[in-house]
């Protein structure tokens, strides 16, 4: 059942796929739309008592019927003048008894024959004292009294039989109370169905009227009771003598036997001739054997009646009449029978509440058709011992049911045939069929599932799971995590009737795919969400180990809802934290945090957040498993690339703060005194002017300057995992003067010191420094939902600081002896560590204040050694992480054939197809002539408002992207119009430095933004697309303030910021700049991981250009700011990645490129000197040189034709061939751009950006005056 879309979050990326396109990009984080669930019964009845009032005076017709000769006799099929009367009354009710007692055999029956009114009062009374809050049930039959009366009055006897007395519905209506269910049998009985609603608004009317007198009265709601009537209020009975006299009761009771003696009657001179009445009384088998022919027509009449009733009945009502009571479930059935038999002969019966038509459904032709089938075949049965042929019914209902599921969608109407496939799931024989069938109906969608559970399907999927049938354990499974994934209240059910086992079993059977084993984890994860009692069996069921030894497996999935199934466990659960703990759970899990799918990482960063939250009882051993989890979170996964991952790790921190609030206040609080004193210290003394390393604090809030003797002693390369000879080797002192911190616009991966050394008091800050820097740092992150939970955190504290300080203030005799932490003013509890005691006295007092103003039990811990209860602790933040996964298993696991979102997609992939075959051919074409015109026609010019800094031209659609300090927009060269104009929202101080179009052939273009702070941005719907812009995925892309160079005079003028490389085809982003002139990271975008760091291998100069091999090798070059260029292997280890280097540029690198090997070359650079020059990737030097024009500002090589062009700050940008030889002297350009004076001349500003179009002849040019322009070919000058 499971299709093959998890494999798209394997580790193998495929070529073919566009970059962030999983669901995780594509769609919100969050859970499903929940659909109102009305098919549990909010309360579910039993009729427990019956009253069976026969007024029939055997032998005496009433007064006002005049009865036909011959009429209609039988009653419950007995002939009451076959024998004495008073023994034909008790025969007659014996049998009404025994009729009722095939549909509800529990029932306590009582009989009341030909009664008075006291003895009906007697008896009705009596039933529901019985019975309480259930139902009763009154059967009336009137054929030996007259009709009903317009006052609402039916008869029965005086003791002597001489006289008919009236009896008032309305008293009936309060012996009877409610709920009841009637059935009258008699002429006019409509008129009491009329008379009885009646009598129920004014009964109604009365108890308002006590209530208001303050009498107290408890209401009856008498309009919930049931009434089915044999006929309307101006009818009579009918009296053909071949049908009984109770035909209305045959109908309710023994429908199978009135129906089949009804067909016979229809079509007995038609279809089948040798079919007599007599025969029928002859039909072998029984009701309750479906292997038998009665059998089998009682099972197809029950799922022709029950489709009937679901596709013709409000949801609300089918519920209440269909599923609340076994018997009045059976007695509407046959009443859909009795609706058709009596309409017939001129009588209508008639229900409250009222039913609409269904004499005419479709689905009785079905039933004429089984009933004609199986009758044929009733001769040769009986004189010839003929086998019984079974019916084809069911499988043709399957067969239609498939038909429908081809084209089903939920536009469409519901599927008439899915209560048929709830009575097939009861044959063995089909039950394979139906449940796939099934399977895929619930696979549609929520509304689906909620459909299927409204016609019943539960209590049959969850009997089944007593079956050890092996073939069913898929199907099961499959159709279990539907219903769970849309109604996790059903987990109770599973608890109850401990089906918890069958899905254990399926989890650690190996011989089961790994498909089935995810589903089976998934469903084991709703059983124990929330629920202590199923966390209490899944725990007695070893569901820890059982996790635990699949960690490795294979698929992603399965990991990841194999974590997700730990963490539902032991959340608030402390005993399956301390069964996860004898085990190394949280040891295991860290395996995961490295795992190369996303949702598998944060998946664990999940479970070992709840496995922190999870202990109530604080204790040393309890502490320091906690911040060594915390620690290792921070990190392993501490710089994700992934956003996901990392609102899981703000997520799972949050129970750390809130467990030792009053350490994390002691750091906030002597942090901020640290800055308050720092402006006081600044303020008195003269500094110079404010950089844009100037941020804002994460500790405090307040604006303070980035100190590189206060980052000094952390080490990036240790707290976060990353090995030290990313950092170039550099030797870094990691003791701390005094507690300090870092500036907020550093990554996570400048803080903290070596874990190896946490042991050394004297060289390693605290523990709690450590992660409260973490949270400083992704308070800034660049994705704005992972920065306002961790504010969210982090404001919880500093409020707690303000509030301390404020009692401070008030209790200054109390608190005035120990101003600080500890006498050095360090923190110093270590990881390797117990808690501090309460001999610290300032955290003692610290407590103390929480006391004095927070009530008991808040979650406030006391960090001695002994044990204590911690209560009370409310989450600060909150993701959809969780809902979001489980969102999977409600929606269709396969795309909808006709649908239309599948037809567009199919649409739109030709579209492309065609679209981009098109514009390549063009290209070809314009290419052919590049040497034979000039590039220097003007085809599209416009202006930025906020400056133009970065330039890219899309591949195969007439669009030119452009980006400012701030603000990226997207222009039409063709239209001349503007499609997208947005804001990157960069932190203060940063600018945009690098763009890249991603994606460009596929269906989701992507733009990924790129500012000088290391902070990468991807943005969707830039391309037009009528949406607008938003934010796919951000994240910190290089940042290594530690090991920056000194900011220096040579490079305030010439700031490279942040370069990268794009590798469509390889899914790999090359990163370099400022914040690490030392290395070029690389990332794995389709795994959201950094691979590693490349060394330049040098440490006087910074990356300033990076170029990737777009024919698709694994190659990569580097220019630098002093002239060099590098080029790399990535596929090789970073110490052996650096391949070559040439050094015959003496100054900044504007341009770079690699050539394709049937270009001329190899590679070709320019520097701002204007040297050009043409390297062979084999040889140490320059195979060719030419001198553009001095003070180049920006370069562009085409990455498909051998010319190139160059931007000066003279105003002026040419196009030149690339040269074939060293001899180059008569070479000239083939394309002059200069600013030109006059009227009609172009105001050229100097050139801050260039690009050539991949594919076409095509150059855009930005200047320093924010003006936007685009050149292609003039053939007519050339």
């Amino acid at each position: 059942m499971m299709d093959e879309e998890s494999k798209s979050t394997e580790e193998a990326p495929q070529a073919c796929c566009g970059a962030f396109c999983e669901n995780r990009h594509l769609e919100s984080i969050g859970g499903i739309n929940t659909i109102n669930h009305t098919w549990r019964m909010k309360e579910r009845m039993k009729t427990v008592s019956v009253a069976l009032v026969l007024c029939l005076n055997v032998g005496v017709d009433p007064p006002d019927i005049v009865k036909t000769q011959p009429c209609a006799r039988l009653e419950c099929w007995i002939d009451p003048l076959s024998m004495s009367p008073q023994k034909a009354l008790e025969s007659i009710g014996a049998s009404l008894q025994s009729q009722y007692e095939r549909w509800q055999p529990r029932a306590r029956y009582k009989q009341s024959l030909d009664p008075t009114m006291d003895e009906v009062k007697k008896l009705c009374t009596s039933l529901r004292r019985n019975a309480k809050e259930e139902r009763v049930l009154l059967h009336y039959n009137g054929h030996g009294v007259p009709r009903p009366t317009a006052n609402g009055e039916i008869w029965v006897f005086n003791r002597t039989y001489t006289q008919y007395i009236p009896l008032s519905v309305y008293d009936l209506q309060t012996w009877m109370g409610s709920p009841s269910i009637y059935v009258y049998d008699c002429s006019n009985a409509g008129m009491i169905v009329k008379t009885f609603n009646n009598f129920a608004d004014q009964h109604e009317k009365e108890f308002e009227m006590c209530h208001n007198r303050g009498n107290g009265a408890q209401a009856v709601s008498y309009r919930n009771c049931i009434q089915l009537a044999a006929c309307a209020e101006n009818q009579i009975l009918p009296m053909n003598a071949e049908l009984p006299a109770d035909l209305f009761t045959a109908c309710l009771t023994t429908p199978i036997k009135i129906a089949l003696r009804w067909y016979v009657m229809q079509n007995k001179q038609i279809l089948m001739p040798n079919v007599t009445l007599d025969l029928i009384e002859k039909v072998p088998g029984q009701l309750s054997d479906r292997r038998t022919m009665l059998g089998e027509l009682n099972w197809i009449f029950t799922a022709i009646t029950d489709t009937i009733a679901w596709n013709i009945l409000s949801r609300e009502l089918f519920q209440k009449l269909f599923r609340q009571d076994l018997l009045v479930a059976s007695l509407f059935r046959n009443f859909l029978l009795a609706e058709r038999i009596m309409r017939s002969y001129d009588c209508v019966p008639v229900s409250s509440p009222s039913l609409p038509p269904t004499y005419q459904h479709p689905m009785w032709q079905a039933w004429d058709l089984a009933l004609d089938l199986c009758l044929s075949q009733l001769p040769d049965i009986l004189n010839n011992d003929t086998p019984f042929e079974h019916s084809n019914f069911f499988e043709e209902q399957l067969t239609a049911f498939e038909v429908w599921l081809a084209l089903g969608s939920e536009e469409r109407s519901p599927p008439e045939q899915l209560p048929v496939v709830l009575q097939v799931l009861l044959s063995q024989v089909h039950r394979v069929r139906a449940l796939d069938l099934l399977g895929k109906f619930l696979d549609l969608g929520p509304w689906a599932v909620n459909l299927a559970l409204s016609v019943g399907i539960f209590p049959y999927v969850l009997k089944l799971l007593q079956s050890s049938a092996k073939e069913l354990r898929p199907l099961l499974v499959f159709i279990w995590a539907k219903i769970l994934a849309v109604d996790r209240t059903c987990q109770s059910d599973l608890v109850r009737d401990n089906g918890h086992k069958y899905f254990l079993s399926v989890l650690q059977d190996y011989t089961m795919s790994s498909e089935d084993r995810t589903t089976a984890a998934f469903i084991l994860s709703c059983m124990v969400q929330d629920y202590p009692p199923g966390q209490e069996l899944a725990l007695q069921g070893s569901l820890v180990s059982i996790c635990l030894e699949q960690l490795g497996d294979s698929h992603a999935r399965l990991r990841q809802w194999l974590a997700l199934a730990l963490g539902r466990l032991w959340e608030k659960y402390e005993a399956a934290r301390w069964c996860g703990v004898r085990d190394s759970a949280h040891e295991k899990l860290y395996t995961l945090l490295k795992d190369p799918v996303p949702e598998v990482r944060a998946a664990a960063v999940y479970a070992l957040g709840t496995f922190i939250a999870s202990a109530t009882e604080r204790s040393e051993h309890a502490n320091k498993i906690d911040h060594n989890v915390a620690m290792t979170l921070i990190t392993t996964v501490g710089q994700d690339m992934s956003p996901l991952v990392r609102k899981e790790i703000v997520n799972s921190l949050q129970w750390i703060v809130l467990i030792f609030e009053a350490s994390f206040c002691s750091i906030a609080q002597q942090s901020q005194l640290e800055d308050n004193k720092s402006l006081r210290d600044d303020a008195l003394s003269p500094q110079p002017a404010q950089t844009e390393s100037s941020v804002l604090s994460p500790l405090s809030g307040m604006r303070r300057i980035a100190s590189r003797d206060r980052l000094k002693h952390f080490s990036p390369s240790n707290l976060f995992g990353l090995e030290p000879t990313t950092v170039g080797g550099l030797s870094i002192d990691s003791t701390p003067d005094k507690l300090k911190r870092v500036s907020s616009s550093s990554s996570i991966s400048s803080l903290g010191s070596s874990m190896s050394h946490a042991n050394n008091a004297s060289t390693t800050t605290s523990v709690y420094f450590k992660q409260w820097h973490a949270l400083g740092i992704l308070e800034h992150d660049p994705h704005p939902e992972v920065a306002i939970m961790a504010r969210k955190v982090m404001d919880h504290i500093r409020e707690q600081v303000r509030e301390n300080m404020a009692i401070k203030e008030t209790l200054v005799g109390t608190f005035s002896s120990s101003p600080a932490a500890s006498p050095s003013g360090k923190v110093t509890f270590m990881v390797s560590e117990s808690p501090p005691t309460s001999s610290d006295s300032y955290i003692a007092r610290l407590n103390r204040s929480h006391a004095l103003r927070r009530k008991p039990n808040t979650g406030t811990i006391s960090e001695e050694g002994t044990n204590e209860v911690r209560t009370g602790l409310k989450e600060l933040v909150h993701t959809q992480f969780l809902d979001w996964s489980s969102r999977y298993f409600a929606q269709p696991s396969i795309g909808l054939k006709g649908s239309p979102e599948m037809m567009e997609l199919e649409c739109n992939m030709e579209f492309r197809m065609l679209r981009n075959a098109e514009v390549e051919q063009e290209a070809d074409e314009e290419r052919s002539k590049v040497f034979s015109s000039r590039i220097e026609s003007l085809l599209f010019q416009g202006r930025s408002s906020g400056g133009v800094s970065c330039i890219a031209l899309h591949s195969y659609e007439p669009l030119v992207t452009v980006a400012g300090k701030d603000t990226f927009g997207v222009w039409d060269w063709q239209a001349g119009s503007k499609i997208c104009y947005c804001s990157n929202r960069n932190a203060r101080g940063s600018k945009i430095s690098c763009i890249a179009l991603l994606n460009e052939a596929e269906a989701f273009p992507l733009l990924l933004v790129g500012a000088d702070d290391g902070n990468i941005k991807i943005w969707k719907n830039v391309f037009g697309n009528n949406r607008e812009a938003a934010l796919v995925t951000a994240w910190q892309g290089l940042t290594d303030p530690i090991n920056t160079p000194p900011v220096t005079q040579h490079h305030q003028k010439h700031h490279a910021g942040l370069v990268v490389a794009w590798m469509q085809k390889h899914q790999r982003l090359a990163v370099a700049g400022d914040q690490a002139p030392r290395v070029i990271r690389l990332w794995d975008v389709a795994t959201e991981k950094r691979i590693h760091d490349l060394p330049t291998g040098t440490n006087s100069s910074m990356v300033t250009y990076l170029t990737p091999d777009y024919t698709g090798a694994s190659l990569l070059a580097a220019g630098c700011d002093d002239g060099s260029v590098r080029l790399f292997d990535w596929r090789l280890s970073p110490q052996e990645a650096r391949i070559m280097t040439w050094r015959e540029h003496t100054t900044w690198i504007v341009g770079l490129s690699l050539r394709k090997p049937t270009s001329v070359g190899g590679l070709v650079s320019g520097c701002v000197a204007g040297d050009v020059k043409l390297f062979d990737l084999r040889r140490h030097s320059a195979i060719a040189s030419i001198q553009t024009t001095h003070g180049m500002t920006a370069m562009a090589v085409h990455q498909n034709a051998d010319i190139f062009c160059c931007g000066s700050v003279n105003q002026y940008i040419g196009v030149y061939p690339i040269p074939g030889s060293t001899n180059l002297g008569s070479v000239s350009d083939i394309g002059s751009i200069r600013y030109q004076e006059g009227f009609r001349g172009q105001r050229l500003g100097p050139a801050s950006c260039l690009t050539f179009h991949p594919l076409r002849i095509l150059l855009a040019a930005g200047s320093v005056d924010s003006s936007i322009r685009v050149y292609n070919q003039d053939y007519a000058r050339r």
